[in-house]
């Protein structure tokens, strides 16, 4: 098997994240030790098995009615149900292949760093971890968990995701909010480079469920400013489409448009209670995930 999930968490990375802590605001059902404290009495369990009473076992964990079958003591077994489970939607839609410098990551690779280092982060907390990948349809669904061990399978599906198809981030969205029935914590990593109304109607989905959402919004710097120096054929990663132009006769009126894209997802984010986290890949993403959590920190 290839090493390539590697680079999607590298140790200084994991260093940096130590002292970090992704809290939910919104939703915390259940119990767990540390993070986050239950609104309930008592905690959320799924049975799992029986097996035989051992000395220093909890007197309360005895399943009286084996008991009065068997004449034997049998400790219930329970897998423990997480505080909290989240779900790290990845669009992997051709547009996320694009980068203007080639020194740059692409926007998938950047959400896939970002997805690896807060997939580290929510299960060092004990936190449950699913994965959604998408493109014009649901790719792949991985089921949340909270073992050490699924973070190599989180990592290893991020390392085989090659952008590809176009875009519907919407139908992606209204699926999952239909299949996941517990409440939780909804974290979309996209360029969100399709329809605003339709993207903003799956966000409101989730939260109409009362899911708690966090929209990383993932663009390179060139498709905020346009500043490209000369005239170039600019080719629509997903239609195929072509146009040549000037770039420094559309710049401005290219740059005042993507910015009011951005304050209309970011003004509806808002009023629905949506974190939006706007990001270009020229920032090195463990300084943009460290300002967010700080940020975030604060309003917790």
């Amino acid at each position: 098997m290839s090493d390539d999930y590697r680079k999607y968490l590298e140790p200084e990375i994991v260093s940096k994240l130590k002292g970090m802590d992704l809290k939910a605001r919104l939703v915390v059902e259940g119990f767990i030790a540390g993070m986050h404290k239950s609104p309930y009495h008592g905690f959320s369990v799924e049975f799992a098995e029986h097996r035989q009473y051992m000395p220093g076992d909890n007197i309360s964990d005895i399943d009286w009615k084996v008991f009065a079958k068997s004449d034997r003591y049998y400790i219930k077994q329970y897998e423990e149900e997480t505080n909290l489970k989240a779900y790290l939607l990845l669009d992997c839609s051709k547009s996320m292949a694009y980068t203007s410098d080639e020194n740059r990551v692409h926007k998938l690779d950047y959400a896939g760093m970002l997805s690896g280092a807060l997939s580290y982060m929510l299960l060092k907390q004990r936190d449950a971890v699913g994965m959604v990948t998408f493109d014009e349809k649901i790719r792949q669904y991985i089921p949340p968990r909270s073992k050490k061990g699924h973070l190599h399978i989180l990592l290893n599906e991020i390392a085989k995701q090659v952008p590809s198809e176009s875009t519907d981030i919407s139908a992606a969205l209204h699926e999952m909010a239909e299949r996941i029935k517990r409440r939780g914590l909804i974290i979309l990593m996209s360029d969100l480079l399709d329809e605003p109304e339709k993207i903003l109607s799956g966000l409101k989905h989730f939260r109409y469920n009362n899911h708690e959402v966090i929209v990383f919004h993932i663009l390179d710097p060139r498709e905020r400013d346009f500043a490209f120096s000369k005239e170039a054929i600019f080719k629509d990663m997903e239609t195929g489409e072509e146009i040549t132009t000037l770039p420094y006769q559309i710049k401005k009126d290219f740059a005042s448009q993507v910015q009011e894209f951005s304050d209309k997802i970011a003004t509806t984010c808002r009023a629905s209670n949506i974190d939006y986290v706007p990001i270009d890949t020229s920032m090195p993403f463990d300084k943009a995930l460290y300002a967010f959590l700080s940020k975030r920190a604060r309003l917790v």
